[in-house]
């Protein structure tokens, strides 16, 4: 090639490279001018990908108030802690003071940070507590930032533990109270969307999305002041008889409400380290046990229904036991000729087995099924068990008498206390609620108004000086109740000496307002019986209550003698 030649091939380069080069540099220009002027709403959107984020405001959840207006659970504001991982990394001189505000080793946090490195946001601490979130924000650590959230406060913590329930770190209902409404306390949360810098703080809210709807209040039919009352006699009884638990169960009995609702050992919903299942079971609703002779009282109803026993009926229990077939039922001590009113009052099993096989046992089953002990109260606790009936088949006839006294069936603390209220208002089964009932109460009659009166009648007789629930008595009050003591169900059949200790019963008599259940489970004491056991929580409690909601008194007290000779002594 010709020396010319070459240099003309070198030239076409040198124009073919300067005039790609210029169509690039041309088509750059247009593009831009495309995107700036023409069509901004693409690096517009672009730019609000890497930055622009929807960011979720927390509701304030509803309080929670007993029917005085008392408050039982309250939210109040706080400040949890979170990082952007990245970032947090590069300031390693900052580890030390970290871990020592959030309580948490310096290593663990490394570790944390390192495990979500690639990701924007990663909580550090949930609630701080509000010193420590003001020397954080003072340390101005890079990477770090607070996000105000809510944490639920219970002010009468563990009084109200099982039945309020708690929620968990999020503010989500998780038992009790807390739990059956949820929906209605936990309100909406409201939605922003703010631009945020590469570390992921907030640098400009742009508009409000959904605004934040806080949760409504909740009234519930509690009055704190009996269930301090309950709680405080309970746990003392618990601990004096060395028992592996209690229940205490107060109801209103013209309207169904719980008054009260206390379970031992309890819990404090405030300190989260002790939320573990085993010890926030609500077991006035969960556990059921054989209610004994507290069921008597509706054996007599039966047999008074049928029109063939009456309340002076006399009824044999010579010498003190009955065969049945190859068992015996048993009473403490022989008690002779009775009536019916004095088989309640003696708590005669004997007596209660002889009047319950004269009839058939269906009645009976009817009578226990009618006041709705083999199906839940509709209560709206979770958890809440049925209890349970024996299976309608061939009976045998020790099944037959032993149902009569309270065994072969179960029952929880509140279905017992809703049977009692079925006595106190005239034989009427009413629907139970946790929150204040307005207007009228409609119910289901399931036993005749002058039978249930005939029985309370009885049920005071069980709590004279001859009866077995002396301890029950309250002073100026005209009570009715019955005491029952049931051997424990173990693995190898019925312990001999482990029981469940039991009172249920009213007052006043002469206008009945209060039901009560009182449950000690495996008292370890010297005494054991219901009437020892859990009568006196029951007269302790039920003064308070009575006192505290004005019940008049309705007994008179007993007028004081003058001393001989006009000396009325000191």
């Amino acid at each position: 090639m010709t020396k010319p030649t070459r240099s003309i091939v070198h030239a076409g380069r040198h124009w073919l490279v300067l005039a790609v080069l210029t169509v690039v540099l041309l088509l750059l220009a247009g593009r831009t001018v495309f995107l700036q002027i023409l069509d901004t709403e693409y690096l517009k959107a672009q730019g609000d990908a890497r930055y622009l984020r929807t960011t979720h405001i927390p509701p304030s959840r509803g309080m929670i108030l007993d029917r005085n207006g008392e408050p039982l659970a309250v939210s109040t504001p706080v400040d949890s802690v979170w990082a952007h991982p990245q970032t947090l990394l590069d300031q390693g001189h900052s580890w030390s003071q970290l871990g020592k505000i959030l309580q948490i080793a310096p290593s663990r946090l490394r570790q944390l940070c390192r495990k979500n490195r690639e990701r924007e946001f990663v909580y550090l601490k949930r609630h701080l507590l509000p010193e420590s979130a003001d020397r954080l924000r003072d340390l101005e650590i890079p990477g770090i930032d607070m996000l105000r959230e809510y944490r639920r406060y219970y002010p009468l913590g563990p009084y109200m533990g099982h039945l309020l329930g708690f929620t968990n770190v999020d503010d989500v209902g998780q038992e009790g109270v807390e739990l059956a409404y949820d929906r209605h306390l936990s309100g909406i949360a409201g939605k922003d969307r703010v631009l945020k810098d590469r570390f992921g703080h907030i640098v400009e809210r742009v508009e409000r999305i959904q605004r934040v709807v806080n949760g409504s209040n909740l009234r519930v039919s509690l009055d704190a002041r009996i269930q301090f009352l309950a709680y405080r006699y309970l746990r003392a009884a618990v601990r004096s008889h060395r028992a592996k638990g209690a229940s205490v169960v107060v109801l209103d009995t013209n309207t169904g409400e719980v008054l009260a609702m206390v379970n031992e050992p309890s819990f404090n919903p405030n300190n989260r380290e002790e939320l573990l299942g085993s010890r926030f079971r609500n077991r006035a609703v969960t556990d059921v046990f054989e209610p004994g002779s507290t069921v008597k009282p509706f054996t007599i109803a039966m047999a008074l229904a049928s029109g063939r026993f009456g309340p002076d009926t006399r009824v044999d229990t010579t010498p003190g036991s009955l065969r049945v077939g190859r068992h015996y039922v048993r009473d403490v001590r022989d008690y002779g000729l009775l009536t019916v009113s004095r088989v309640l009052v003696k708590s005669s099993n004997v007596g209660a087995a002889k009047i319950a096989m004269t009839l058939a046992p269906q009645p009976l089953l009817d009578m226990f099924k009618s006041l709705g002990f083999d199906e839940t109260t509709g209560i709206g606790l979770a958890g809440e068990a049925a209890g349970s009936l024996p299976a309608r088949r061939r009976w045998r006839p020790i099944e037959h008498a032993t149902l009569s006294f309270g065994y072969g069936l179960s029952v929880t603390p509140l279905q017992l206390a809703r049977a009692y209220a079925v006595l106190a208002n005239g034989g009427v089964l009413l629907p139970l609620s946790i929150v204040p009932v307005d207007g009228p109460v409609f119910g289901t009659r399931v036993m005749d108004a002058k039978i249930a009166s005939e029985v309370r009648r009885m049920l005071e007789g069980a709590v004279s000086d001859h009866g077995t629930g002396q301890a029950a008595r309250v002073e100026r009050y005209r009570v009715a109740g019955k005491t029952g003591t049931v051997h424990k169900v173990t693995d190898s059949g019925y312990a001999d000496d482990r029981y469940m200790s039991v009172f249920a019963g009213i007052a006043p008599i002469s206008s009945p307002r209060l039901a009560m259940v009182v449950v000690i489970d495996d008292p370890r004491g010297e005494n054991y019986y219901g009437g020892e056991v859990a009568a006196p929580v029951f007269s302790q409690v039920m003064a308070g209550a009575l006192r505290l909601m004005n019940v008049p008194p309705d007994l008179q007290p007993a007028p004081i003698r003058e001393a001989k000779g006009g000396d009325t002594g000191v």
